[in-house]
């Protein structure tokens, strides 16, 4: 469909030349060629500093950034045209892009509990599980009675954060809380926010976006406390070069995009790893330290997939292979590597993450599989593999400080063995990276 589509834009000045058309066939026909070709011919590249249209939070905590009729799924990769994920949004010529979204998840609400719902104009699109709901799209009047067309946000707001259940909608200086159940419209005053272009809900916080800047605000008053306004990129986005004003250690301690890998030397120092960056934190210091894959692991040069330390060096894990670095200052690349993951660990990457605790076993996580690899073995062999049924996938695990912590996403978990981890029904209590592991703030 692509391809044609394509070509369909290729050949539009010759269609136009042979076609015998009238003049409203033509414009009509230039209208849906216009609408088509301006798919290909978009570029967009959030790491340029883009002013989103609306952000949202699908089912699995995944946000969305929306830009014109295209999507930004999480915090890195490309956009993508908005209608493979949700085909109706673009069956509708006469509306405009997205201007606001957000996903219903009151409990209490069963009818549209976990629904994303999407603003254009002056409709509302209800979605679940990425199907559009019997009956829409619908005007906006109809849903959601007192709140207007043509907004510029929305974000949800459970209770205690807000006093009800509610919605909060941004419409220039106007901000109308509307609560879910009584369907009653509050109006409030937002002085010392700014005007929102998107707004959403991440990790129990409430962040403003304007421009590609963001402001963190209190949901009630609409109170912005702190430095703020920060840049969105980031924080929000895996963007290879900081921001002008960027305060290296705090983007990296604060940022909500998931580590790639962690792990903690022999002197317990401890390093954790996102995209083209990494901080560190020596033993008995708080202080961290940031600076990029380039300039410590130069072979490397960014994004890792997997880190462990056995023996006063560093294993690390990119793509299809293993590049190994005696810990110093500065690290020193061994001779004879990078060596492709089966050939030096036993089995075929790439991998999630990996973590050693005491001894001599390597824990190396694909998948739900976990794989024990014998370090002391020539080569180092696979002694043993198990299931992982507490996670679909794991972003980065190590060994530290009388346990594994094990990242997934925004959140770590806490677990007494690797037995736990693999044995284990239940997942344990949910801490947050940022500020339970960095220290971040807010």
């Amino acid at each position: 469909m692509k391809l044609l589509a394509h070509i369909l834009c290729l050949s539009l000045g010759l269609a136009l030349a042979l076609a015998d058309f009238d003049i409203f066939s033509l414009l009509h026909f230039s209208f849906l060629m216009f609408k088509l070709c301006s798919h290909f011919e978009a570029v967009l590249d959030r790491c340029q500093g883009l002013e989103m249209d609306a952000v949202a939070v699908n089912e699995e905590g995944i946000p969305y950034f929306f830009k014109g009729d295209h999507l930004f799924k999480g915090f890195h990769g490309k956009a993508e045209l908005s209608n493979e994920s949700f085909t109706e949004l673009d069956d509708h010529h006469h509306l405009g892009h997205v201007d606001a979204a957000f996903r219903m998840h009151y409990e209490d609400n069963l009818a549209d509990h976990d629904h994303m719902f999407f603003f254009l104009d002056h409709k509302v699109f209800s979605y679940y599980q990425h199907k559009l709901e019997e009956g829409y799209p619908k005007n906006i009047s109809e849903v959601f009675p007192g709140i207007p067309d043509h907004l510029d946000a929305a974000v949800e707001c459970p209770k205690p954060e807000c006093d009800e259940d509610s919605v909060i909608f941004f419409k220039g200086d106007d901000i109308y809380h509307y609560n879910v159940s009584t369907k009653d419209v509050d109006m409030k005053e937002f002085k010392t926010m700014p005007k929102c272009t998107s707004a959403f809900r991440f990790m129990e916080h409430y962040y403003c976006f304007h421009g590609h800047m963001f402001s963190k605000f209190d949901p009630k008053t609409g109170d912005v406390h702190g430095k703020y306004p920060k840049d969105a990129r980031d924080y929000f986005m895996r963007c290879s070069e900081f921001g002008d004003e960027s305060d290296h250690v705090e983007r990296e301690r604060c940022s909500r995009v998931h580590l790639d890998a962690i792990t903690a030397d022999d002197a317990g120092n401890m390093y954790a790893f996102r995209g083209h960056h990494f901080l560190r934190q020596d033993e008995g210091n708080d202080t961290l330290k940031a600076d990029t894959i380039e300039n410590a692991f130069k072979e490397l040069h960014s994004e890792v997939d997997a880190v462990f330390s056995y023996e006063n060096h560093l294993y690390m894990i990119k793509d299809e292979h293993v590049f190994v670095y005696k810990v110093g200052e500065p690290h020193t690349h061994l001779d004879g590597y990078p060596k492709p993951v089966k050939e030096e660990l036993g089995i075929e990457g790439p991998v999630d993450a990996a973590f050693i605790c005491e001894g001599d076993t390597a824990y190396i996580i694909k998948g739900q599989t976990i794989f024990d690899v014998d370090m002391k073995a020539t080569p180092h062999a696979v002694t043993h593999e198990r299931p992982i049924s507490t996670f679909k996938r794991v972003d980065a695990a190590m060994c530290h400080r009388g346990g594994i912590k094990v990242v997934v996403g925004n959140h770590f978990y806490h677990f007494e063995s690797p037995m736990m981890l693999s044995t284990g029904r239940l997942i344990p209590k949910q801490h947050k990276v940022s500020m339970e592991l960095f220290g971040c703030d807010h």
